[in-house]
């Protein structure tokens, strides 16, 4: 995710006035219609240009980068090799694979032309495939078995090879949908004596139908991509190759990732579902938003018609899901008409106020666990969101701040932060949120490429001084794992439960826009609207979110690739998998940089002591025994993707992963669970609605069972009771 802090840290002057000057004599006073080819190759060369003067660490481009290109693009497009054939990729990778550099310097797009053309071609060709296969009943009872790790599988010499692929494919999804029918079979049998069920070929039939059903929509959507969605992949091959977070964003794109980023949108505020049978459905309604004030809309509703106003509705019946949210949002203030089919089977026309929604789900929240007469307070934080573009928006720091407050006036004895799963966000608020624990001081330092390094400090007084503990794990990234580090280095806190990700690396939003010629700029534009069928309102060419800097530990040393090692380490089923950004080969490299003064929390946890008592209750806890059990299986699954397509083995193999989430289900309820119960002045929040009170108790119910959180828990009390020492230090 996203790491900058707004208007806080830049690109460089120098780089922007490099950036100025490298554009000006390429792109100013162009006054000829370029054609699509032209506006491509515009692109292309702004962003190799940004890239050039403006990364962190910018790969040079020969023949290696040339290789990485042509690899990632090939990926990219054909991952399950189901597209092109063997003679396909040997004249691609002959012609292009170690010239693709040479090709960008003088600005030409041949293998993107011709790589681009022949999939579209290959496309066509697979499309006539499935539907022939589909029309037979598929045998279950042979010795045939399919890879699914594309990494592993060659391209196919000829096309009754491809034809063989593809039959594999749908065999081994058509099994699977026919496990899920005679699930559902098996269930309507048990509930009902007189409830005969239906046959094996009946079963058969219907997963045969709902295949090719999924199948129509999947190549329904790769022929709805156009050459401009395509080169969006061809250029992000190339920003790929430069590290793992660098990206081309088009404008479409950009929206989305601003949305995520604030944690709100412009909408209703209907969580939409798509059906096997192409309608869309209405899964859920977010409390507070737009459609929850209106009323009239509810969940399991399906939408037959979309208007605008009072204009002429559109029918969405069998649109892509994606295309169907376009159209219903919009503007503030603006009204769109839903045609809706109730559950009862009424139909009726639902007119709504579009309006901001607010995604609750990635707010910070908290609770409080009653241990041992212990009140421990929990909050749970999924992003470190902001508003990059305003300043009436939510922001994390502010948030944490506000139920750190709320849980001292209930008179907690310590605080966990969950930042378990927490991809990172604005480090602005990381930076504020080290000060409601550590009050002033530095909390991370960021270095520029040229090794230009500045310590970014909190300025406030601490708000809390109390036992602190934050939870990590594999998929806590960058923000989290600064907060972490930082809490780790001054003693402040426990950190607990396994290695995090390692993204050590500092992104910035940069608008294309401003190195291009106007006239060019427009013209592209309404090219890229035009694609879509001139019902697109794109008013910009794209944006480019470039790695522009590293963040270092205030003792520092990089988390980049390493990651923060818990104080603490407990049983993770993913430890054996080779996740996070080390897998990358692309990734930038761990090092180290000098450290920067600060003062030591004068009251540090005895970590050896609480993590001694921690490893004896965890050798003795059967739920941790079993996620490491399971850790194991999935290292064997990772490693051997090879699946039976024979019914009964293939039926053992489920029975074993069932049988193995019972255990699981079973150990939870049989291990005492915690007490957690909601803050009083979240109460009236919480009892708005059925949907919100719902919501809670599930939340609330899955905190009961974490088993994570309930260790967190007993170590926090070891600290709080006294039970181990601390350490003071002056």
């Amino acid at each position: 995710m996203l790491e900058f802090m707004k208007n806080k840290i830049l690109i460089p002057s120098l780089v922007i006035i490099a950036l100025g000057v490298f554009f000006s004599f390429k792109y100013v006073g162009s006054k000829e219609k370029p054609a699509v080819e032209e506006e491509q190759k515009t692109i292309l060369q702004t962003v190799m240009g940004i890239l050039e003067q403006g990364h962190y660490s910018p790969r040079a481009i020969d023949d290696s980068f040339s290789r990485s290109i042509f690899d990632k693009t090939m990926e990219n497009l054909d991952y399950d090799k189901k597209l092109f054939t063997k003679k396909d990729y040997e004249n691609l990778r002959s012609k292009y694979r170690d010239n693709i550099d040479d090709e960008i310097k003088n600005n030409s797009l041949e293998f993107f032309d011709e790589v681009n053309n022949l999939f579209v071609q290959r496309v066509s060709d697979a499309e006539k495939l499935y539907p022939e296969l589909l029309k037979f009943p598929f045998k279950f009872d042979e010795n045939d078995s399919i890879q699914l790790d594309g990494k592993k599988l060659d391209f196919v010499e000829s096309q009754s090879q491809m034809k063989e692929r593809w039959k594999k494919s749908l065999k081994y999804r058509v099994l699977s949908k026919y496990i899920d029918l005679k699930k559902a079979e098996d269930a309507k049998v048990k509930d009902s004596v007189n409830y005969t069920a239906k046959s094996f070929a009946v079963l058969e039939k219907e997963a045969r139908e709902s295949i090719q059903n999924i199948q129509t929509r999947y190549f329904k959507r790769l022929k709805k991509l156009n050459d401009n969605d395509r080169f969006s992949l061809f250029i992000n091959s190339i920003t790929a190759t430069e590290d793992p977070h660098t990206d081309y964003l088009p404008p479409k794109d950009q929206k989305r990732f601003e949305e995520m980023m604030s944690g709100s949108f412009i909408g209703i505020g209907a969580s939409l579902q798509q059906q096997e049978d192409g309608k869309i459905k209405i899964n859920a309604i977010i409390t507070g938003s737009p459609s929850w004030k209106q009323g009239k809309l509810k969940a399991e509703d399906v939408i037959e018609k979309v208007a605008q106003g009072d204009q002429a509705p559109v029918d969405v019946e069998g649109m892509d899901l994606e295309d169907v949210v376009e159209i219903i949002r919009g503007k503030a203030g603006t009204e769109v008409r839903l045609s809706v089919k109730h559950a009862d089977g009424t139909n009726e026309i639902i007119p709504i106020i579009r309006g901001e929604v607010e995604l609750e789900d990635v707010f910070a929240k908290s609770a409080i666990i009653e241990d041992n007469g212990k009140k421990i307070g929990y909050i749970y934080l999924p992003e470190f969101y902001s508003n990059f573009n305003g300043i009436t928006g939510r922001r994390s720091g502010e948030d944490v701040q506000k139920e750190v407050e709320k849980l001292k006036a209930e008179k907690v004895d310590g605080i966990v932060l969950d930042l378990r799963n927490n991809g990172g966000g604005s480090l602005s608020d990381v930076v504020d949120m080290a000060g409601i624990f550590v009050g002033k001081g530095p909390v991370v330092q960021v270095q520029s490429s040229g090794n230009q390094s500045i310590t970014l400090k909190s300025k406030t007084d601490a708000v809390y001084s109390g036992p602190l503990a934050i939870m990590i794990n594999g998929g806590s990234a960058s923000a989290s794992e600064i907060l972490a580090a930082a809490m780790q280095d001054y003693g402040r806190a426990v950190i607990v439960g396994s290695n995090s990700f390692g993204k050590g690396t500092v992104q910035k939003i940069i608008p294309l826009d401003q190195f291009v010629n106007n006239s060019v700029r427009d013209q592209i534009i309404s090219a890229l609207n035009k694609a879509k069928g001139g019902d697109a309102n794109f008013d910009g060419i794209g944006f480019l979110k470039l790695t522009i800097q590293k963040f270092y530990r205030i003792d520092g040393g990089s988390t980049q690739m390493k990651g923060v090692v818990p104080d603490i380490n407990l049983p993770d089923a993913y430890a054996f998998l080779d996740l996070g950004e080390k897998k990358d080969p692309a990734a930038l490299p761990w090092d180290k940089i000098m450290s920067v003064p600060y003062t030591n929390w004068i009251a540090k946890p005895n970590l050896v002591s609480l993590k001694k008592a921690s490893e004896q209750r965890v050798a003795q806890n059967e739920t941790f025994k079993m996620i490491q059990e399971t850790g194991k299986k999935l290292k064997d699954q990772k490693d051997n993707n090879v699946i039976s397509l024979n019914l009964q083995k293939f039926e053992e193999k489920l029975k074993e992963s069932d049988d193995l989430s019972q255990r699981m289900d079973k150990l939870d309820s049989m291990g005492a669970p915690l007490k957690v119960v909601n803050l009083k002045t979240d109460l009236s929040k919480i009892n708005l609605d059925e949907a919100s009170k719902t919501k809670n108790e599930d939340w609330l119910k899955a905190l009961k069972k974490d088993v994570y959180l309930n260790e967190v828990s007993s170590i926090l009390n070891d600290w709080i009771n006294g039970v181990h020492k601390v350490t003071l230090e002056k």
